[in-house]
């Protein structure tokens, strides 16, 4: 009778774990959904490249790509956590930015993000009390005005690297989140940085730089990545998607995935 018992509740249990992963997987594809496809990207940007790795099946890391009157707007979103919490803070980010840009005004990156912010507050309820989730998203946000060949970058805890002729150049974010945040509220930085075609940009989350390694049990480290992205500049972007991919597997060899991974790279 134990073992028949025991037999029963196994049984049980793979069937809810299938489910889950069932559940999961269909998630997955949803979230997926929700950002925009290689083809849309290939109209809007000269070349680009995505490495996005979810630690589970869904991610709290998340890309986007807008376009309209002339103007393209591209970010990369890191939310708090990972998994199903952080996946839909992901998709109410992905959300509340389509219902700014819907808004027919001359978009600027920084007047983007203050508002992302009361959006992500407002819906979490965020007054600054103690007892509150401190959940947010960290974001790079890039506007390319092609008619000026000027991009305009906000960021919220998240850079934006840079790569013309050769030299690599990274603009520091705002060290603040979208969210609540321990310090008083200001606005975003907006960032005009003077473009021509053959510069190459890159955003990403602390997901690559933040896993440890099989044989050095240390993380890969930001100074590290940089170099990375020093390296592979001047490839393709295929080529460059493939090394980041390789280098990753490689340094993480056996040691479990910490976070979610997302590295977005674009020329203009």
């Amino acid at each position: 009778m134990n073992k028949d018992r025991g037999d029963f509740e196994s049984v049980l249990f793979t069937q809810a774990m299938d489910e889950h992963l069932s559940s999961l997987r269909y998630a997955s594809m949803i979230q997926r959904a929700l950002m925009p496809d290689t083809s849309f990207l290939s109209g809007i940007l000269k070349d680009h490249f995505i490495f996005y790795s979810p630690k589970d099946y869904v991610s709290g890391d998340f890309y986007y790509a807008y376009q309209n009157a002339g103007y393209t707007i591209i970010a990369a979103g890191d939310c708090t956590g990972h998994g199903v919490p952080g996946a839909l803070l992901s998709i109410l980010g992905i959300s509340f930015l389509n219902e700014i840009l819907q808004v027919r005004v001359v978009p600027r990156a920084n007047r983007i993000l203050n508002r992302m912010r009361e959006k992500v507050m407002g819906a979490l309820d965020q007054r600054g009390q103690e007892y509150e989730q401190k959940d947010s998203i960290d974001i790079a946000l890039c506007v390319y005005e092609p008619f000026r060949s000027v991009i305009q970058y906000a960021g919220a805890n998240r850079p934006l690297v840079m790569v013309s002729d050769g030299a690599l150049k990274e603009i520091k974010p705002d060290k603040m989140p979208i969210g609540v945040a321990p310090l008083e509220e200001v606005s975003f930085t907006n960032h005009r940085i003077d473009v021509k075609e053959g510069d190459r940009f890159y955003m990403f989350s602390d997901g690559f730089p933040d896993q440890f390694g099989e044989e050095t049990n240390k993380k890969f480290k930001i100074k590290n990545f940089r170099k990375l992205i020093s390296y592979v500049s001047g490839w393709s972007m295929d080529k460059q998607k493939a090394h980041f991919e390789n280098t990753f597997i490689e340094w993480k060899g056996s040691s479990s995935q910490v976070d979610d991974v997302l590295v977005m790279g674009f020329e203009i």
